[in-house]
């Protein structure tokens, strides 16, 4: 069922963000024209618990929706991020000021495979400790928040966790931690 690559086209390019205009053809001959993608570097996110068992969770005005939500922390692999959890350690350090002293891979999701080319790396970041204050990139306006396990279901029985991804992610370690009973 994969399709052909007969023609690509930028029309947009940005730091974050690129829209891309595909010509495709299909296994049974039909062309798809045009077919637009967009382009994101690899994001990753992190279910953050500190040395005392709290989750960190980030509060934060979104745009886009024009709402204040709660999220986990996370954001864009950069360049120079040696590996995934390279990026999300230094994510976290610069979102939240913990380092964490374990990082387990739980998996990844995508946003919108028809559209989007990227993919959402899950972590799980246990043992935190403070060891800075928070280094936000010029956009960030941050507020933390420490809840424990109850909150953190809770929030997700009132589906206060609006990021898709973050709620899978969330799910993913409740599972690995055995607290989801099916």
């Amino acid at each position: 069922m994969k399709w052909s690559l007969l023609k690509s086209e930028y029309l947009f390019k940005d730091l974050w963000f690129t829209v891309r205009k595909d010509t495709c053809k299909r296994t049974d001959g039909a062309i798809i024209d045009p077919y637009y993608v967009y382009e994101f570097p690899e994001w990753v996110t992190a279910i953050a618990i500190t040395v005392e068992g709290k989750f960190i969770f980030e509060r934060q005005y979104r745009h886009a929706l024009g709402l204040t939500l709660m999220e986990l922390p996370g954001g864009c692999v950069d360049p120079t991020d040696e590996s995934l959890q390279g990026a999300v350690s230094r994510e976290l350090k610069e979102e939240t000021g913990y380092e964490f002293s374990s990082y387990t891979y739980l998996g990844k999701t995508s946003s919108n495979p028809s559209t989007n080319n990227n993919w959402m790396h899950f972590f799980l970041a246990q043992g935190g400790t403070k060891i800075a204050e928070q280094m936000l990139d010029h956009n960030e306006e941050i507020e933390l928040h420490f809840l424990n396990l109850s909150e953190v279901k809770q929030l997700l029985k009132e589906k206060e966790i609006i990021q898709s991804m973050h709620a899978t992610a969330l799910f993913y370690a409740l599972d690995y931690l055995g607290e989801l009973h099916y």
